[in-house]
Formats: C-alpha cells, structure tokens, sequence
C-alpha cells in the first residue's frame, strides 16, 4: 500500500513538472511569434530587406535575433562588423552593405570550406563581405572540452565595432570562447556591440558571463541585455550603444 502512495505522489509530481515545463515551452513559442511580427515591422520601408529570403530559425538566429540585428544595423551603422559563422546573417548584413551601408566592411569566419562555396553558389555577397577559412579544432577551456577557430588570433585582427557570436558549432561548456580573446584587447575608449546568439544554452551562458567579468576587471563601463523567444540572443554593448540592450 505504501508503495502505490508513493508511486502514485512520484506520478503526481512527474505530471507537474511536464505540465510546467509545456507552460514555458508555450510561453516562448508565442514570444517568438510576437518577434516575427516584430521583425516584419521593423524592416517595412527597407526595400532589399523586405525582398530578402531569409531561413530564420531552427540552426539559424530566430527572430529577436534578427530584429535586433536589423536594428544595429539600422540606427548605429556600424562600419567594422565581424560575423562568426557563415548563414542567414551574413545574408541580411551583405544586403546592408550593398544598399545601406556604403562604407562599412564585414569579415565572416567560417568553419566549413564546402559550406561556403555552397552558400556562395546560393547567395552573392557584397565585395566588401569577405569569408575567412579557419577549421574547427578542440581545446580545452577550464578543464571542458570546446570546439575553436584554428588560427583565430592570427586571422582576426584588429577591433570592430560589431561582433557577432553565432559560431563555431555549440559546445556544452563554454562555446564559442574565441571572442574571449578580442575582448581581451578592449580598453574604456572602445565603442562596441557584441551579439552572442543562444545564451539560453549553459554552454553560451559561461562565455557570456565571462565576457562580462573581463569588461568588469577592465574597468570598462558596459551594459547587458537578454532578447528572449524560442532561443534568447544576448547584447553586451559599451555605454554609447546602450540602447542596444532594450530595442
């Protein structure tokens, strides 16, 4: 008789956490659809951007991720912008320089040399959109195994004015860490926005936050802002883009 109590209080409680969990799993869908319509409005009037064909989701930035971006771009005009990962960014950031943006120039890093020309036989980006090679490798962060750029610090030089974090592939303790190695070059008179995509993973959170402590030990005034739907995009900005954080 005890037995069945306890299996039957065990159920009760199995029941509660799945029916939390489909409440937030919910919760996010329909704050991803209030993104999409978001995003739709935010490009009206922008002729090349409207006539885009963006696959937006899945492996790709969702929603907030792509309103935010449109927003950078449109209201700050960044002219330096390094982008990791090779996709749907790309994309959206090229026709930005082809049409609106005549004298910025944009550095892709990208892991997958097939995945490029492939990308390449799809979409032409704009002569000032150049794609840098750097091959995954494994390193070891804090005692975790993460998936790096070879040769990222001898390719990526120099400092930019818009960074955005959505390679190489996730790893599940701190991804996606070579931007570490950037910001540990900032100084207080640098103007920076740095978009890191999927911090709703524990992987993207560690380097997030270390992004964080490095601009705190550097005494270097900054602000943080999470978007949040199906996947959260987090924005750590110096104090001249803080309106970055809350678009």
């Amino acid at each position: 008789m005890i037995n069945k109590i306890r299996a039957a209080i065990n159920e009760v409680r199995d029941n509660s956490r799945k029916s939390v969990y489909l409440q937030q799993l919910n919760k996010l869908h329909v704050q991803e659809l209030e993104w999409a319509h978001i995003f739709h409005d935010s490009i009206r009037g922008k002729k090349y951007i409207e006539e885009l064909s963006l696959n937006i989701g899945r492996w790709a930035g969702n929603y907030s991720f792509f309103y935010v971006l449109n927003r950078i771009l449109s209201d700050y005009k960044p002219e330096k912008i390094l982008d990791l990962g090779l996709g749907e960014s790309s994309k959206l950031i090229s026709t930005y320089l082809e049409h609106y943006l005549p004298h910025s120039n944009h550095t892709i890093v990208e892991q997958d040399e097939k995945w490029a020309l492939a990308f390449s036989n799809r979409f032409q980006l704009s002569e000032r959109s150049k794609i840098v090679h750097c091959p995954l490798q494994v390193v070891e962060i804090k005692g975790f195994q993460s998936q790096s750029y070879t040769h990222f610090k001898e390719n990526i030089t120099g400092k930019f004015d818009l960074y955005i974090v959505d390679g190489p592939f996730g790893s599940e303790r701190y991804s996606r860490y070579d931007i570490i190695s950037l910001v540990e070059n900032f100084d207080a008179s640098d103007e920076f926005i740095i978009m890191m995509d999927d911090t709703n993973r524990p992987g993207e959170r560690d380097t997030r936050n270390d992004i964080v402590s490095l601009l705190k030990s550097k005494n270097i005034l900054h602000h943080l802002g999470d978007y949040q739907g199906n996947k959260t995009v987090s924005v750590i900005c110096s104090d001249q883009f803080k309106f970055a954080t809350s678009f």
